[in-house]
């Protein structure tokens, strides 16, 4: 079963992962995103991850357990 992939465009040089995790609606506060964190797998750009503050650029993919998110600039 493939995962869904979801598009995100910035606006900005980059974002943060805790960031992100919130503005995809992976969780909703950004201490559930350090939970989050730290128990699930999260791989960026194929290369585990568990920073909140971990910029993220246009590029970038981030493979979460549910889903797939890659980021562009606009």
């Amino acid at each position: 079963m493939s995962k869904e992939v979801k598009n995100i465009i910035i606006h900005t040089d980059y974002i943060t992962l805790g960031q992100l995790l919130k503005f995809a609606d992976v969780v909703m506060e950004g201490g559930e995103a350090k939970a989050y964190l730290a128990s699930s797998k999260i791989l960026v750009n194929g290369i585990e991850e568990n920073r909140r503050g971990k910029k993220i650029r246009s590029g970038d993919t981030i493979e979460l357990p549910e889903m797939v998110i890659q980021i562009s600039h606009q």
